[in-house]
């Protein structure tokens, strides 16, 4: 019995070490990690088709090829709607500009002293401190890191659409290698991932369509009080949306904050932000819950938790996968009775 217990002291004690070690290595190999992770999320979406098409007896081959057509449609999409929206802001003259700085600037210089940009040179305004050297500098410092950014990230897609097939096409099968694994077992295996896609593809539809509404809602917003870039602020909030809980409140502070510039009159400002509010709290406090379902109910705090943690380790890409990654390690803690306990506090 004592050495019963000396035996489960150091396996606490070697989990205790490693755990450190697997987040440090999560995070030096963010690289490879991140796009894997978002690729088996988006294989898992196309899953039910590829088992669909080879009950159907088509070739795998061209259920792939409909598949890569289909993610590069929705990326044109994407692209075409940026070049719309700098489009709309490339034609607006200098004039507007001034105009919007002037009416902000006593709201947003406070800030930007607090963040550093202090009034060493005279600046007076927003537009001082914009066009003045020290920013300048800054920008000129980090356009390294801005080059390195783009690269990285435009590899790290490339690297997800390779994984992307690799998943779809069989030659790396999760539902194998969980069994092998974690499970030891045939049954369990199968259960525990037929759960998890529908959980996934049940989040990923939902996100994506409450996404896009809440989207689609700001552009007409802006529209309707004749906000300028009505379908940069939609495209924003639409992209910021998938941010879970700090994306909303980004998108809707800083078109707050725009709005300011373009609405004179006091009542019709305060109700163009009430609106704004009252569309995030309509698609992601009470549309999204409900659509979402008790299918896998997590706590606030797991959630606040997971977006620290995550976000530490990958950063806007971590803030992105956190609730999913969540969701999976929820459904796979559920299956064994040692690991009940944490689900049950995620709940």
């Amino acid at each position: 019995m004592n050495q019963a217990n000396q035996l489960a002291t150091t396996n606490k004690l070697l989990l205790i070490l490693v755990v450190p070690v697997v987040f440090y290595v999560i995070k030096l190999l963010s690289f490879i990690f991140i796009p894997l992770v978002a690729a088996l999320f988006v294989a898992l979406l196309f899953m039910p088709l590829m088992r669909w098409s080879f009950k159907k007896n088509i070739h795998r081959s061209i259920t792939l090829t409909s598949v890569v057509i289909i993610l590069f449609a929705l990326i044109r999409a994407i692209i075409e709607l940026i070049k719309l929206s700098s489009r709309e802001i490339l034609n607006t003259g200098a004039a507007f500009w001034n105009d919007v700085f002037a009416r902000i600037n006593v709201h947003l210089l406070p800030l930007l002293e607090l963040l550093g940009f202090e009034n060493g040179s005279g600046e007076t305004s927003l537009s001082d401190v914009l066009h003045s050297q020290k920013l300048a500098n800054a920008l000129y410092e980090n356009i390294g890191s801005m080059i390195a950014f783009i690269q990285s990230a435009s590899a790290m897609f490339l690297i997800a659409m390779f994984f992307i097939v690799l998943l779809l096409a069989g030659s790396v099968n999760i539902q194998k290698l969980m069994e092998d694994t974690i499970f030891k077992s045939r049954l369990p295996s199968i259960r525990t991932f037929i759960s998890i896609e529908r959980s996934i593809v049940k989040f990923l539809i939902v996100k994506f369509l409450i996404s896009l509404a809440t989207g689609i809602s700001f552009s007409i917003a802006c529209y309707l009080f004749g906000i300028k870039f009505p379908v940069f602020w939609g495209l924003l909030a639409f992209v910021l949306n998938f941010i879970q809980m700090v994306g909303s409140i980004i998108s809707t502070a800083l078109l707050a904050l725009f709005s300011i510039a373009q609405i004179d009159h006091t009542g019709t400002l305060v109700a163009f932000i009430i609106l704004i509010i009252g569309i995030q709290i309509l698609f992601g406090s009470i549309l999204e819950p409900i659509f979402m379902g008790q299918t896998f109910s997590i706590n606030t705090i797991t959630i606040l938790f997971m977006l620290m943690l995550w976000g530490f380790l990958w950063g806007v890409a971590g803030l992105i996968l956190a609730v999913p990654i969540t969701v999976v390690l929820k459904t796979v803690f559920e299956q064994f009775p040692r690991t009940q306990i944490i689900s049950k506090i995620m709940s």
